[in-house]
């Protein structure tokens, strides 16, 4: 156990500064960043100043964004991580032959990770690269992963987790959740309705090593108008099994 005296609470504060950007938070006032942070003001002020005075921010007199200077503390991260190398062939080849968008992540206590991607086409508002996060609990590759853990896991990183209605279709009441976790573990794929994005659907299966241990997720996304639901299962799913094997054997 490390000493409380032998860590930098400096640096803690800044790293959740950093964090309290994302996607659909682009742009930070002081006060949103602090409120996202949970610091108080004083102290978010200090960490973004300085992250502009480094280079990693920029401030035009209300607001800071994060510049791509900041790309260099999670590019060298990924750039060590066998997984990207290893899933990328398959994943272009994939993209390719179904013609459809592609993406591995990794669950990250709430949120999942982008690590490997294939786009064939913009499924989404934003755009989707290594490094992206979103919510685990209304995306198949979320649901595939928190579908992974036991029962007492699934529910803690539920309750933590910020469950907003992002359509009306979303689901955010914790037992419907919890109940859709365990139908997705039983039949091995999620597969999600319009949840994170009116007009996107998508499936995904987890991806197992030898030891048969969730290790990623791996999914195809693709806009309502491309296939209906029971299409969504007939057509892509078993590529994506494909896949799921071929790397079983790769995986550690």
């Amino acid at each position: 156990m490390v000493s409380e005296r032998d860590l930098m609470g400096g640096l803690a504060k800044g790293l959740k500064v950093i964090e309290a950007f994302s996607a659909e938070h682009p742009r930070l006032s002081i006060s949103q960043a602090a409120e996202i942070a949970g610091l108080d003001r004083a102290t978010t002020r200090r960490c973004l100043l300085t992250l502009a005075e480094l280079g990693y921010a920029a401030y035009d007199g209300k607001y800071f964004t994060v510049t791509p200077k900041v790309l260099r503390l999670g590019t060298g991260c990924l750039a060590t991580m066998p997984l990207p190398r290893i899933v990328q062939p398959l994943l272009d080849d994939l993209s390719i032959r179904i013609e459809q968008s592609t993406s591995v992540s990794i669950l990250d206590e709430t949120e999942i990770v982008y690590v490997a991607r294939a786009a064939q086409r913009r499924v989404m508002s934003i755009a989707l690269m290594p490094g992206s996060r979103l919510p685990a609990y209304c995306t198949s590759m979320g649901r595939v992963a928190l579908a992974a853990l036991d029962a007492e896991k699934r529910r803690a990183l539920l309750e933590k987790s910020h469950l907003e209605a992002r359509t009306e279709r979303t689901i955010t009441d914790i037992d419907a959740l919890m109940a859709e976790l365990e139908a997705t573990s039983a039949r091995g794929y999620a597969i999600i309705d319009q949840e994170v994005e009116i007009g996107l659907r998508s499936i995904a299966v987890p991806l197992q090593n030898l030891r048969g241990q969730t290790v990623a997720a791996l999914n195809v996304g693709l806009s309502v108008t491309s296939a209906s639901m029971e299409d969504l299962v007939n057509t892509y799913l078993p590529p994506l099994l494909a896949v799921q094997a071929d790397l079983r054997r790769m995986l550690v």
